[in-house]
């Protein structure tokens, strides 16, 4: 048998990022062959994953990669089991990459993307998945990608845990007043961009809703579609982005604080570890 020194266990460690028994291990099974000795260890990373892929993720970051230049950008929501994970370095350096597979691949299918080679070179976006979960120990999975392109800007909240893309269309405005109106949407949380936007089904039935509510109360039946009107141009003001009331001045929407700046709003998206 080969012998298996320091210096083979540290370099297999340093690749591998596993610790040293397991290294050893390895080198060992592998007659000293440190090549064989890591595909093992990824081997094992693999089983590893099988056998924790049933165990709850309830935490997670967001990761983002956005190129203003090319006008790309993406998120990408990544799961985890506890919090600590959720902070690791390692785990947000793959969420990030794997934000930068999709915006630069514009692969946004999951189960597809990870069959795929990292836009950067190396291993397959689940192998590096595998090999992580491997060092960490703990189940982890990509849940949600998301990718847009035109003028983006992008945010991510500080705990990490949502993430908003916001498309424009103008040349006013700057990056500013792009990440205020991303933290709008953080925060707001709205149904659509516009009103045309909300799917018709939705519409209907908070009309007959309202209706009925306007019913209740009593009022006139010639003052019912009135009555109406206002309830519902106060519900789309709640749900709607461009129509609700700006978290930075009250006193305009969003679509006004845009429209004065030069910008129309085209679409968003607002993505969170805790959502599908």
């Amino acid at each position: 048998m080969a012998e298996i020194t320091a210096e083979m266990v540290r370099k297999l460690r340093e690749r591998s990022g596993l610790p040293m028994m397991d290294c050893k291990k390895a080198l060992a099974q592998t007659h000293g062959d440190a090549e064989a000795a890591y595909e093992l260890l990824r081997k094992s990373g693999a089983a590893a994953a099988e056998k924790k892929a049933g165990r709850e993720t309830g935490e997670g970051r967001v990761g983002v990669f956005i190129d203003k230049a090319k006008g790309i950008a993406a998120l990408a929501v990544m799961r985890c089991e506890t919090a600590p994970v959720a902070n690791n370095p390692d785990f947000k350096e793959l969420a990030a990459k794997v934000a930068k597979h999709v915006a630069l691949t514009g692969c946004t299918d999951v189960d597809a993307l990870l069959t795929q080679k990292h836009v950067d070179g190396g291993p397959t976006i689940q192998d590096m998945l595998h090999d992580l979960l491997n060092r960490i120990r703990e189940n982890m999975k990509v849940a949600r990608v998301v990718r847009h392109t035109g003028r983006v800007a992008a945010y991510v909240h500080h705990d990490g845990k949502l993430g908003v893309l916001l498309v424009v269309e103008g040349e006013g405005g700057d990056d500013a007043l792009l990440n205020d109106v991303c933290m709008h949407i953080a925060a707001m949380s709205p149904m659509a961009t516009n009103r045309q936007d909300i799917p018709k089904d939705v519409v209907a039935k908070e009309e007959e809703i309202a209706r009925e509510q306007v019913r209740a109360s009593g009022k006139p039946e010639n003052m019912l579609d009135k009555i109406l009107v206002g309830k519902m141009n106060r519900w789309f003001g709640d749900h709607v982005l461009t129509e609700q009331a700006f978290v930075k001045d009250d006193k305009k929407t969003v679509g006004q604080v845009l429209k004065a700046a030069g910008l129309t709003a085209k679409t968003f998206a607002r993505i969170s570890v805790g959502g599908e």
